[in-house]
């Protein structure tokens, strides 16, 4: 097919980590299939008149020091470019929250927007998955301490916390009835009973590790098993977990079918789904990672599926 422009926008691409960054693998491979590359930021991003436009730079990438170079700063329609990737990293704060707006402008006819803005801001990362009580752990909402309390009690005296809009496991709690720091986790947790957090049924499969799955147009690409470190409750590779190699279960794939339909209906193409034991806990769908993971674990280029994606999409505009 013709070369398509492929607009990014990411966090600074100075300060990632392109040995594990799964945005990278993704412009890296666009780059080598002969696609143009467009580097920016949410603050490059503005709208007059109803269009969207962008202050972006053509960007070459490499697995080398320098990982970049910038050619010079270009200003456009962002619906000029046949494809737009959002994929600014977490957290879904009002910045995030306005560009989704702005690019909500793109016209969807003559632009693939993945994911789709629209599904971004109405998929909080912690609540979609209460669309699918069946295939999450035991969950309470509140801002109530005292409500909380009760459901830990209701669980057998242990729980997870978590903020809403948290991200890389900041702010994930494990409490129990005899820690006698437990009231005053809650009390911060919930900024005393001013802000909404998420409780849940502490899962001990977390021992053997918490699963990413890579979800693509609503079927699972791959998977790596995220084990915590013994100190830990969190197996987030921010947080010291250990990528281990493991496999699709039955189970897995009965979660990733359940979501299937509305992730797609949602313009959800690109997610990641966290798994403990055989329950779901988190939709991540903001800037998803792990390819560059599994595909050191499995010998697998995910990225090549995700580009053949994208490339199917502007065909079919």
């Amino acid at each position: 097919m013709q070369p398509l422009k492929i607009g990014v926008v990411m966090d600074p691409i100075d300060t990632i980590d392109i040995e594990k960054d799964t945005t990278f693998v993704l412009m890296l491979e666009a780059q080598q299939r002969g696609h143009e590359i467009f580097f920016m930021e949410i603050d490059d991003l503005f709208t007059r008149g109803g269009t969207t436009f962008a202050r972006h730079r053509r960007i070459h990438l490499a697995r080398a020091v320098p990982h970049y170079r910038l050619a010079q700063i270009d200003l456009g329609a962002l619906e000029d470019l046949d494809v737009v990737l959002m994929r600014k990293d977490p957290p879904f704060d009002m910045k995030f929250f306005f560009a989704t707006h702005l690019l909500s402008l793109i016209d969807e006819k003559k632009c693939f927007v993945m994911n789709n803005p629209r599904g971004l801001r109405d998929a909080n990362e912690k609540l979609y998955a209460l669309r699918f009580p069946e295939q999450i752990p035991q969950t309470l909402v509140s801002s109530n301490i005292g409500r909380l309390k009760t459901f830990m009690d209701e669980l057998g005296g242990e729980m997870i916390v978590k903020p809403l809009d948290g991200s890389g496991g900041s702010g994930v709690f494990y409490l129990h009835q005899q820690d006698r720091n437990t009231n005053s986790i809650l009390e911060a947790a919930t900024d005393n009973g001013r802000r909404m957090i998420m409780g849940q049924r502490y899962l001990p499969e977390i021992r053997q590790g918490d699963k990413r799955i890579i979800v693509l147009n609503g079927k699972p690409l791959g998977a790596v098993l995220r084990v915590p470190l013994e100190s830990e409750t969190r197996g987030n590779i921010h947080v010291g977990g250990q990528c281990v190699r493991t496999e699709l279960t039955a189970r897995d794939r009965e979660i990733c079918e359940a979501l299937a339909s509305l992730l797609i209906a949602d313009g959800l193409y690109f997610v990641g789904l966290d798994v403990i034991g055989n329950f779901l806990t988190e939709v991540n769908v903001t800037s998803p990672t792990g390819i560059q993971e599994i595909n050191a674990l499995d010998n697998v280029r995910l990225e090549s599926n995700v580009i053949d994606f994208v490339e199917e999409q502007v065909r079919g505009l």
